[in-house]
């Protein structure tokens, strides 16, 4: 009875160690390898870089005053449209006291000069009307007194612009009413009833009254990396991305490349500009940010593989195409245009060859 189970032990023990065995061979079996492919395919190849930057009008117009003073009425708003000669805001001159007390004695002048020559013109006159004088001698008396008359009404328009800002006979055109210089939207009023504001002269800018500009006349204002701005050239397309109007995209040509780069964050940036195309019903607002497409060089309707499947020897590209059951050869091929993620097939394969993904493989 022992041996009999002294046999079975041992058969139970040999059963273990050769399913352990068993066990641990599977296991460690390694899994064949098997490659995905892809084929080429066709499609558009757009090489482009970008440009970082924003939307602004064309033109834009600060409106300063030419005159000191006070804002004593706001006429228009953010928003407004307004056609050029539009009144903005009008200004209440705050006099400067000798101005003014020059303007008053200069008037007080003229009155006098003027009751002096009325005087000698009445007296005149009668010797005249009597012909006990010339004509020859009477003319310099008429003469006189009409020289003191304009002498007064030039001196009386002249206290009425300092104290004013214009004369009864200028109101039209008073300095006091700051018009607009151009048609167009404004995009802000910085003053408010009750500002001072200071007149544009040689020595200042003046206080800016409003900003208008053309909404319809846009630019995109932008700078590109130096290492690309030698592939750019004016009249190029540019498609605009803008951050606030997902929906849309927007076309652009080229107009200016600035000769002379910016450094900026250790990099040479250049500025560039471009006419933004709007359509009828398209409206965008000033300083929006925007990223522009510009599109270097393209290829349309061609066949294209992704670059991943490319693989290189010396200045050789080929790529695996599968020949059988994940079997693959090498092929030779020569490339066009690459956008970075699809590259142009112009020689080497077709659309109907499977080509290996030689770096994503797969276990079984």
């Amino acid at each position: 009875m022992k041996k009999v189970l002294r046999i079975v032990f041992l058969v139970v023990v040999l059963a273990a160690m050769g399913y352990t065995l068993y066990y641990l061979f599977e296991k460690n079996k390694e899994s064949p390898l098997v490659y995905n492919t892809q084929t080429a395919e066709i499609t558009n190849i757009i090489k482009k870089t970008v440009a970082t930057g924003s939307i602004i009008p064309r033109r834009e117009i600060l409106i300063k005053p030419m005159i000191s003073g006070i804002v004593s009425e706001v006429y228009v708003e953010a928003g407004d449209y307004v056609k050029k000669g539009d009144v903005l805001a009008k200004i209440r001159v705050v006099p400067n006291m000798v101005a003014l007390n020059n303007a008053e004695n200069r008037v007080n002048q003229s009155k006098i000069e003027v009751e002096q020559a009325k005087i000698d013109y009445d007296r005149n006159m009668k010797l005249y009307e009597q012909k006990v004088i010339s004509d020859a001698t009477f003319q310099p008396f008429k003469l006189r007194m009409r020289t003191a008359e304009e002498e007064l009404v030039s001196a009386e328009n002249n206290l009425e612009i300092v104290k004013e800002g214009a004369s009864k006979s200028g109101k039209s055109t008073s300095n006091t009413l700051i018009r607009s210089t151009i048609s167009g939207m404004v995009l802000d009023v910085p003053v408010k009833e009750g500002n001072s504001v200071i007149e544009s002269n040689n020595f200042n800018d003046g206080t800016t009254v409003a900003n208008i500009a053309d909404m319809k006349d846009m630019i995109f204002e932008g700078k590109v990396d130096e290492s690309e701005v030698g592939k750019l050239h004016e009249g190029m397309t540019l498609i605009l991305n803008i951050g606030a109007i997902d929906s849309d995209r927007f076309e652009a040509r080229l107009e200016y490349i600035a000769p002379k780069g910016v450094e900026e964050n250790g990099a040479i940036q250049f500025l560039v500009k471009a006419a933004v195309t709007l359509k009828e019903d398209q409206f965008v607002r000033a300083g929006y940010s925007a990223t522009a497409d510009v599109v270097l060089d393209r290829r349309d309707s061609v066949l294209a593989i992704d670059e991943s499947l490319l693989q290189f020897e010396a200045d050789t590209a080929f790529v695996e195409v599968e020949t059988g059951e994940q079997q693959f050869e090498k092929r030779e091929i020569k490339l066009g245009l690459s956008d970075g993620i699809k590259v142009e097939i112009l020689e080497g394969i077709s659309s109907e060859d499977k080509i290996k993904e030689w770096n994503m493989p797969e276990k079984g």
